[in-house]
């Protein structure tokens, strides 16, 4: 069962049905059964919560911690709740120090998902910023919307989709007592936004646009991303591949920005 069929979930989705799974899921305007539920043996959460809370444990808690077949609770969560670091680098121990309102909100809906765990196995993903196809530099640089925002040693932290779904697929197919784990998702080489938009204009073959110093920039920010841009750290995700028994297929963006470009012109990556 996959609650939010979006970006991700239908990723998800399609690849556990490949795997051999039968697959039921959620759309913002289809919402599940509690008989569906009852015969879940694996359950994925990629809804975000509200100002209200989250609202598939609104919805849902009950059924799900009845589902007699259940082994297996997933739910996407950000690195957000670590809030500012400063720069410095944060693990799958470090305690959350959210500081924003929706950094808060993922918090406590995190754990109401850890309540789920004295009978079932939960794994609460951490995610770094999501890129892939159809979700990239390369779509702002097209569409002449891009920016290169200059803020020399301020990086951030990203993920491929397709490196989310395999890590999903793992932890699903591990045999786990009940509990939580706490698994990052976050390739390894946190990197300048400047130096991923000048590599997909690389790769693109068109001039990559001029850097505004952040200073200059922030001014005609959105409130959510001056939000992003007042936190710094990077997250290391070396514990989570190893519990998962993988490497990311795209360890940086470099490899992630070429898998999308090789994708869309129907190519196979190199």
């Amino acid at each position: 069962m996959v609650f939010g069929l979006g970006y991700v979930g239908s990723a998800v989705a399609r690849a556990a049905a490949s795997d051999g799974f039968m697959v039921a899921g959620t759309t913002r305007s289809a919402d599940v059964t509690a008989a569906t539920l009852a015969r879940a043996t694996h359950v994925l959460s990629t809804v975000p919560p509200d100002e209200a809370g989250d609202p598939m444990l609104a919805r849902h808690a009950e059924a799900i911690a009845a589902a007699a077949q259940l082994r297996w609770i997933g739910y996407l969560s950000t690195t957000g709740v670590y809030g500012d670091r400063a720069g410095a680098w944060v693990d799958e121990d470090t305690v959350p120090s959210p500081m924003s309102d929706r950094g808060r909100r993922r918090v406590q809906a995190e754990q109401g998902w850890r309540r789920l765990a004295d009978r079932h196995a939960v794994d609460l993903f951490r995610l770094a910023g999501i890129y892939g196809p159809g979700r990239s530099a390369f779509d702002d640089l097209r569409a002449g919307t891009a920016r290169r925002v200059a803020r020399p040693g301020h990086s951030f932290g990203r993920i491929h989709r397709d490196d989310i779904v395999r890590a999903v697929l793992a932890a699903m197919r591990q045999d786990r007592a009940s509990g939580v784990r706490v698994l990052h998702l976050a390739d390894d080489e946190p990197a300048e936004s400047a130096d991923v938009v000048a590599e997909a204009a690389r790769l693109l073959g068109v001039a990559a646009p001029d850097c505004v110093p952040f200073e200059r920039a922030v001014a005609t920010m959105s409130p959510m991303a001056r939000s992003f841009w007042a936190e710094d750290r990077k997250v290391s995700s070396q514990r989570t591949q190893q519990m998962l028994g993988l490497r990311w297929l795209y360890p940086s963006y470099r490899e992630g920005l070429r898998a999308i470009l090789a994708e869309e012109r129907g190519e196979r990556p190199a």
